[in-house]
C-alpha cells in the first residue's frame, strides 16, 4: 500500500486546479448568476408552465456546472485548514457562494409568490417531475422575507453565524494533546487522540477522556460563546421569519412533520431501559460492575484484537455492499480505485467523516481519519452508504430532486453498516469476535439512537434557556448537557467530571442555519433498523425496494418513501419495529455468555 491510496485525488472536481484558474471559475460563477437575475428578475410571475420550467432545468444544469468548484474548494480546506492556499480558495469560494446567493435570493421569492397564487402549477403534468421540489417550496412560502431581506441575512451569516461555526471547527482542528503512551509522552491532534477513546487498554481510554476535555474546558468561553451566538441567532431568525417553534425550520428542511417526530421521540423516552439493559450487559461482559463514560463505546476487555490495513478495510466494505447487490458492490470498489476517499490522519483536517455527494460526477468524496480500528471499518461502511445514495440519486434525479433531508440523507449509511454487521458476524470464528461485532454495532445504536437523543433534549433546553432570558455562559451549558445526558443514562454510567464539557466538540451544535441536526440521527437510526428487519424477512427481494427508496432523492416525502414499503412513520408501532431489530441483536449478544 502506498500512501497516496491514503489521500484523495480532488483534482477530478476541476478543470485545472491552478488557483488562478480556480479563482476565474468562482469569477465565471458570479457572472453567470447575474446574467440569470438580468433574465428572470420580477419576471418569475408571469411565467406560464413551460417558462417555469426552463426556469427549473436553466437553475439545475447552473448547479451541476459549478459544483466541481465549490466542492474542491471546501474540500481541500477541510483536508487541510492550516494550508494556506487552501485557506484562500475556501474564502474566495465562501464569497463567490454569498454573492451567489444574494443574487439568485429572488428566485425562491418569487416562485414561492408565483405557486402561492397559482397552485395548479404544482400539479402540471409538465412539472411532474419537479412536483415534490415545488411542494417543499410551497410550504416555505409562509416563512419566507423580502428579497431585501434574504440578502440582507445572507450578507449577515457570512461574518455573523457562519464564521461562529468556522471558528468552532478550526479552533478544535489545530488543537493538539500530550499524552503518555507507553512511557513515552506524544503531542497528538484530535483526529488521533479520538481513537484512543477505543483502546483496549482501560486508563489509556480514561487518560485521553480526561486529557481532552481538560483542555478544551480552558476554553470554554470560545465554545460558549459560539454555540451561544448560533442559538440566539436561530431564535430571533426564527420570529422574523415567523416560524411557531424553533424546530419548524429543521422539519421543513428535513420534510418531516411534528406528529412524525413527536412520535419517534415519545418511543425513544418509552425505550431508555432497553438502552440501560444493553449498557449493563456491556459491563458484565467487561467483567465491570458498571460502566464509566470512557467505556461505552470501547472494545470489550477480551475482545480479540481486530486491526485492519487499508486494504483491509476496502476488501471487508466492498464485500458487504456486494453480498447485497453487485451493483452497488462495484460503485463501492470504483470510489476505492479512483482515490474518492481520505483517510490519513494528519494535523488541520477536520474531525469526524463525511460524505459529499458529487451530482455532476454520478459519485462522491469521502472524508475521515484511519486509525485501523474496527469503528473505522463501520465509519467507511457508513460513508459509502452515504455515496451509494449519491450514485443512485445522481443517476435518477436532476439536482432539485437531491435537497435530501437528514432523515432520509442517513438510509443508505446505516444500512450499510448493518451490511457489514452481517458480513463479520458470518465470518466470526470465536465467541469472542461475535461478541465484539455485536457490541460494536450496538455501541453505535446506542450512540445514534439513544445518546444523541440527548443532544435533541439538550439543544431545545438552550433555546427554553434563552427564552427565559437566562444567559448561556459555559457553566450552564455543560449543566444542561449533564441534565438531557441524565435523561438517557441514568445510573447506568459513571462520569468523568470533565465530560460535562462534551457539548464542546460536536459540530452538530454549531452548525448554523441548519438547527436541531440531531433528530434526524435518531430517525435515521430507526427507520434503518425497521427496513433492514424486512431486509431479514424478504430476502433478495428487498434489494430493489431500497434501490428505488435510495434513487428518489428528495423527489417524494419521508412519509411516502416508507409508505411504499408499507410502513407509517406517523405511528409509534413502526419505530417500535426498529427497536425489536435492536433488541434481537441484544438478545443475540446474551446468548453468547
Amino acid at each position: 500500500m502506498t500512501k497516496d491510496e491514503m489521500i484523495w485525488d480532488l483534482s477530478q472536481l476541476v478543470k485545472s486546479n491552478d488557483p488562478a484558474s480556480i479563482q476565474k471559475k468562482l469569477e465565471s460563477m458570479m457572472a453567470e448568476a447575474e446574467k440569470t437575475r438580468e433574465k428572470y428578475h420580477g419576471k418569475i410571475a408571469s411565467l406560464d408552465v413551460k417558462g417555469l420550467l426552463e426556469l427549473l432545468e436553466t437553475k439545475d444544469a447552473y448547479a451541476l456546472k459549478f459544483e466541481g468548484v465549490n466542492m474542491y474548494c471546501r474540500l481541500m480546506y477541510y483536508a487541510n485548514s492550516t494550508d494556506d492556499v487552501a485557506k484562500q480558495l475556501n474564502n474566495a469560494a465562501r464569497r463567490a457562494y454569498m454573492k451567489v446567493g444574494q443574487t439568485l435570493a429572488f428566485i425562491d421569492i418569487e416562485l414561492g409568490k408565483l405557486l402561492a397564487e397559482k397552485p395548479s402549477l404544482v400539479t402540471d403534468l409538465v412539472l411532474a417531475e419537479y412536483k415534490h421540489f415545488l411542494e417543499r417550496i410551497l410550504r416555505r412560502v409562509p416563512h419566507m422575507l423580502s428579497e431585501a431581506e434574504e440578502r440582507l441575512i445572507i450578507t449577515k451569516d457570512k461574518n455573523g453565524v457562519d464564521a461562529w461555526e468556522m471558528l468552532q471547527s478550526d479552533w478544535l482542528s489545530t488543537r493538539t494533546f500530550d499524552i503518555e503512551i507507553e512511557g513515552k509522552t506524544k503531542t497528538l491532534p484530535y483526529g488521533e487522540i479520538v481513537g484512543l477513546y477505543q483502546s483496549p487498554d482501560r486508563d489509556l481510554r480514561k487518560r485521553a477522556n480526561q486529557i481532552v476535555y481538560e483542555k478544551l474546558w480552558k476554553d470554554e468561553i470560545i465554545w460558549a460563546s459560539a454555540i451561544r451566538a448560533v442559538c440566539e441567532d436561530h431564535l430571533q431568525t426564527s420570529e422574523l421569519r415567523k416560524y411557531p417553534t424553533a424546530m419548524t425550520q429543521s422539519l421543513i428542511a428535513n420534510d418531516v412533520d411534528q406528529q412524525t417526530i413527536n412520535s419517534l421521540m415519545n418511543t425513544i423516552k418509552k425505550n431508555v431501559n432497553l438502552y440501560q439493559r444493553y449498557l449493563k450487559l456491556k459491563a458484565k461482559l467487561m467483567g465491570l460492575d458498571k460502566l464509566a463514560n470512557y467505556d461505552v463505546v470501547a472494545p470489550l476487555t477480551n475482545a480479540p484484537k481486530m486491526d485492519y490495513t487499508w486494504r483491509d478495510a476496502q476488501k471487508e466494505v466492498v464485500s458487504a455492499y456486494t453480498g447485497f447487490n453487485k451493483e452497488i458492490g462495484g460503485w463501492v470498489d470504483e470510489m476505492f480505485e479512483k482515490r474518492h476517499i481520505d483517510g490519513e490522519i494528519r494535523k488541520g483536517k477536520t474531525s469526524g467523516a463525511f460524505c459529499a455527494g458529487w451530482t455532476a460526477g454520478k459519485s462522491a468524496y469521502i472524508l475521515q481519519s484511519f486509525n485501523g480500528k474496527m469503528g473505522d471499518v463501520y465509519t467507511q461502511a457508513h460513508e459509502f452508504g452515504h455515496a451509494v445514495h449519491a450514485y443512485l440519486g445522481s443517476r435518477a434525479q436532476k439536482p432539485s430532486n437531491l435537497e435530501i433531508g437528514s432523515c432520509i440523507a442517513e438510509t443508505g449509511s446505516i444500512f450499510g453498516e448493518l451490511l457489514l454487521t452481517e458480513l463479520l458476524l458470518s465470518k466470526a470464528k470465536t465467541k469472542g469476535e461475535k461478541q465484539a461485532i455485536l457490541a460494536n454495532i450496538l455501541d453505535e445504536f446506542g450512540m445514534a439512537a439513544f445518546q444523541v437523543s440527548a443532544r435533541v433534549f439538550f439543544e431545545q433546553s438552550m433555546y427554553d434557556t434563552i427564552k427565559r432570558g437566562e444567559f448561556l455562559d459555559g457553566k450552564t451549558v455543560a449543566k444542561l448537557w449533564v441534565t438531557a445526558r441524565d435523561k438517557i443514562y441514568g445510573s447506568a454510567v459513571d462520569w468523568l467530571d470533565v465530560m460535562k464539557w462534551e457539548w464542546t466538540m460536536k459540530l452538530h451544535y454549531y452548525i448554523a442555519n441548519y438547527r436541531f441536526y440531531n433528530y434526524p440521527y435518531v430517525f435515521a437510526q430507526l427507520f434503518v433498523f425497521a427496513l433492514y428487519k424486512l431486509y431479514k424477512e424478504q430476502g433478495e427481494s428487498f434489494a430493489p425496494k431500497l434501490k428505488r427508496l435510495l434513487a428518489a432523492g428528495s423527489s417524494k416525502s419521508p412519509r411516502e418513501l416508507a409508505s411504499e414499503v408499507g410502513l407509517d412513520i406517523t405511528d409509534e408501532t413502526f419505530w417500535e419495529k426498529g427497536m425489536k431489530q435492536a433488541e434481537q441483536f441484544i438478545d443475540m449478544l446474551e446468548e453468547t455468555l
